[in-house]
């Protein structure tokens, strides 16, 4: 497991991303985003795999099933991890990979593939889950004279139509 632990370690230092060792084996990334502003993915070294988690959006507000429906079969197209959810029903990102196939290039892959289900797949998510909260932060902002500038990319739900 040492071995693995370098490759890891020199992966995420090569790729000068933020990282803490929090424990032996145990490593917490933050993968820049331009969407999120920043997703983080949790790295276990256990005996035989390495396990990745990372957090996507918190429980959908509404259209459950439809936000379900649309990760599942985005499962279908991601590598090397799969949308999971929770007992809260928080939505995450979650995969596994065997020891032995833990290399530079393919944790440069897996991060990847986390940040782009993650960070790709944001703004899509939170209109379909939040659109009503996204609506009412808008009112909110325009009420109080506050910025709305990174709601922008959701003006299509705020603005009336034409």
């Amino acid at each position: 497991m040492a071995d693995v632990q370098q490759i890891l370690e020199s992966a995420l230092r090569d790729a000068d991303l933020g990282w803490e060792s929090p424990e032996p084996g145990s490593y917490v990334v933050t993968l820049p985003g331009t969407k999120k502003l920043s997703t983080t993915l949790s790295l276990r070294l256990g005996n035989h795999s390495l396990s990745l988690n990372a957090f996507v959006i918190r429980h959908p507000e509404e259209n459950e099933a439809a936000v379900h429906r649309w990760l599942l079969e985005r499962n279908l197209k991601l590598y090397g991890v799969g949308y999971a959810v929770d007992p809260l029903g928080d939505v995450y990102l979650t995969g596994k990979l065997p020891l032995s196939a833990v290399t530079p290039d393919e944790l440069d892959r897996l991060m990847g593939s986390v940040l782009e289900a993650a960070d790709g797949a944001f703004n899509t998510l939170l209109e379909m889950g939040f659109a009503s909260a996204i609506r009412k932060e808008y009112e909110w902002r325009v009420s109080r004279g506050e910025s709305t500038r990174n709601l922008e990319a959701f003006s299509h739900l705020t603005q009336p139509s034409k």
